[in-house]
């Protein structure tokens, strides 16, 4: 399988909203010895675990499909194993949801992916919480999570990170049934 962690790779947007794709990957990373398989043609960090390959697209948000599309191409990775962790405005603060193919939900990240490969992948939607105002989002998914959301993301982030390995011995419908989240909590 392909799991792909979005955001930006700038060390200034490490912690903001946007990349909780990458921190997802980051921990999966820090917890195992990956093997690093980058080359310049796959536009990204793409490290290999056992027989799954983990990519951090080097392209910026917007032209993470590009990353993507060389990977899966290389690798001959149908779009069934495809995994995208990605921020979702469109879900509260700490939730988790799991679907197959979809709208991009005005999402940059998600529309190149979907305009490069098709929407038929399955993506893991980790809620951010949204701005008041729309035309606050471009500021607010850069912006860092507060001190308070931070206290939470690293439990949020591990148990992200445990669904993430059963998706090679579980169906989606069992993920979403069993692993779905309205809100993380500790207990």
């Amino acid at each position: 399988m392909l799991f792909v962690g979005l955001g930006n790779p700038e060390k200034r947007y490490d912690n903001t909203r946007h990349n909780i794709g990458f921190r997802v990957i980051d921990s999966i990373l820090s917890n195992s010895n990956p093997i690093d398989v980058s080359k310049s043609s796959f536009f990204g960090k793409l490290y290999k675990i056992g027989k799954d390959f983990y990519l951090k697209p080097a392209t910026y948000m917007n032209l993470s499909g590009k990353s993507v599309l060389a990977v899966k191409n290389f690798y001959k990775i149908d779009n069934s194993n495809i995994v995208v962790v990605h921020d979702d405005i469109d879900l509260p603060f700490s939730a988790l949801r799991f679907k197959r193919g979809g709208g991009d939900g005005g999402h940059n990240g998600l529309k190149s992916i979907d305009s490069l490969i098709g929407k038929d992948y399955i993506r893991v939607r980790m809620g951010v919480g949204k701005p008041q105002y729309k035309s606050q989002v471009p500021d607010y998914v850069l912006s860092d999570f507060t001190q308070d959301e931070e206290k939470i993301i690293p439990d949020w982030i591990e148990y992200t990170t445990k669904v993430l390995n059963e998706f090679n011995s579980r169906s989606l419908e069992e993920i979403k049934s069993r692993y779905s989240l309205k809100k993380f909590n500790r207990e």
